[in-house]
């Protein structure tokens, strides 16, 4: 599993980058967390408001800064192939 961290490095990419890390930690996953900070790549996901989150290269939230928990929460749906609540 990549997770993908989406936005240009402001303090709240940066933070959702730690959650990230933090919540594969939590849930015991295997997981990569890489930073999306090029423009085109951006834009090739579609992504209009930063910081986002995609797993595998779908974009699961935009624009916030999720906590631990509600990553951990995406990634075990991701991980299960459920649809997210």
């Amino acid at each position: 599993m990549t997770i993908q961290i989406v936005g240009m490095g402001c303090p709240k990419c940066r933070s959702l980058e730690a959650n990230a890390k933090a919540a594969v930690a939590k849930a015991g996953l295997h997981a990569q967390v890489v930073k999306v900070t090029d423009a085109d790549e951006i834009a090739d996901l579609g992504v209009m408001v930063t910081p986002a989150l995609a797993v595998d290269g779908t974009v699961k939230k935009t624009g916030k800064v999720l906590s631990v928990d509600e990553i951990v929460e995406l990634l075990l749906h991701a991980e299960s192939g459920r649809q997210e609540p």
